[in-house]
């Protein structure tokens, strides 16, 4: 099962949730109990099929990344 970001609209606090994909499990937020979450785009999951160089992402062409 892959891990999603969530952030809470009402005070912010951003933490992840185990969930299946596609699931529609609303879930709470541990620090002010709001139901009020929006999940957050991963930029893991988006930067995973890439296949740029690290001299295509990063300006200098010396990436601290790579």
């Amino acid at each position: 099962m892959p891990i999603f970001e969530y952030k809470c609209k009402h005070c912010g606090h951003k933490t992840e949730f185990l969930e299946k994909a596609g699931g529609s499990r609303k879930h709470s937020c541990e620090k002010c109990g709001s139901n009020n979450m929006q999940r957050l785009f991963s930029t893991f999951s988006a930067g995973s099929s890439s296949k740029s160089s690290a001299s295509d992402s990063c300006p200098t062409g010396t990436c601290p990344l790579s």
